[in-house]
């Protein structure tokens, strides 16, 4: 009777144990593992504006000049500023690093929550290239602080427009690929806000708009357009993009 009775108490323990067991089992397996993306873009946007900081100018003094300048101005900057460059430089590529983990991080949680998709490769490829050109421009702009790579004018001036292309439309082109690819899925699986999914289609659609600024300059203005607003859509999609199934499902 005694050995029935301890039969019952391990078998009703052992019983216990596996129904817990298989509890935190599938909490995990229900939660995505990872960085956190929102966290990610949070750095990625503050490491990318400190570099910019050096090179900017709020009260009209020395700034990094734009294509349209004229080649004396060009030369004259960066002869006078290698350091701020080479700050610049500097902070632009360790920005280029959080943004890349960020893409694979977003890109892994699609998947995760059941998206196969060819969106969540097209984002990957836009992430993944935006944060090659970033690398690049910041390897154009540590070559042109270089000493004595100032002092030629024309090898100067081949690695300024160089470095422009890679950190101008060679940075918002393929950061909308990464915002459409993420959102077009997001919007069929009901992922993200409607209002985000919005937002961030439009700001795809002016990243690969921007292409237009190689043969017409006044189209310029579409990579700050997509780049500025762009910080804010890598933030909120990190924080807003559901970690877990079971909060898809309960949304849906």
């Amino acid at each position: 009777m005694v050995a029935g009775t301890l039969k019952k108490l391990l078998a009703q323990c052992n019983r216990s144990y596996n129904e817990s067991f298989m509890k935190a089992t599938n909490i995990i397996a229900n939660n995505h593992h990872g960085p956190h993306p929102g966290v990610l873009a949070i750095v990625y946007t503050l490491l990318f504006n400190a570099g910019l900081y050096q090179v900017v100018s709020f009260t009209g003094g020395p700034h990094f000049p734009g294509p349209w300048e004229s080649a004396e101005a060009i030369t004259t900057y960066f002869q006078t500023y290698p350091k701020t460059i080479l700050i610049c430089a500097f902070l632009q590529f360790g920005a280029a690093i959080p943004l890349g983990i960020f893409t694979a991080t977003m890109v892994s949680r699609l998947q995760f929550l059941g998206v196969r998709a060819a969106g969540a490769y097209i984002a990957l490829f836009g992430g993944l290239m935006t944060a090659f050109n970033m690398v690049a421009t910041a390897f154009v702009l540590w070559v042109m602080a270089y000493p004595g790579i100032a002092q030629d004018p024309a090898v100067l001036r081949a690695l300024y427009y160089l470095g422009f292309s890679f950190g101008g439309v060679g940075f918002s082109v393929p950061l909308g690929l990464l915002i459409a690819g993420v959102c077009v899925p997001a919007a069929f699986f009901k992922l993200l806000p409607k209002w985000l999914v919005a937002f961030g289609l439009a700001l795809a659609l002016i990243g690969e708009l921007s292409f237009l600024s190689m043969v017409i300059p006044q189209a310029l203005f579409l990579i700050p357009l997509t780049r500025f607003p762009g910080f804010l859509w890598l933030i909120a999609a990190g924080f807003a993009l559901p970690r877990t199934v079971a909060s898809v499902n309960t949304a849906k």
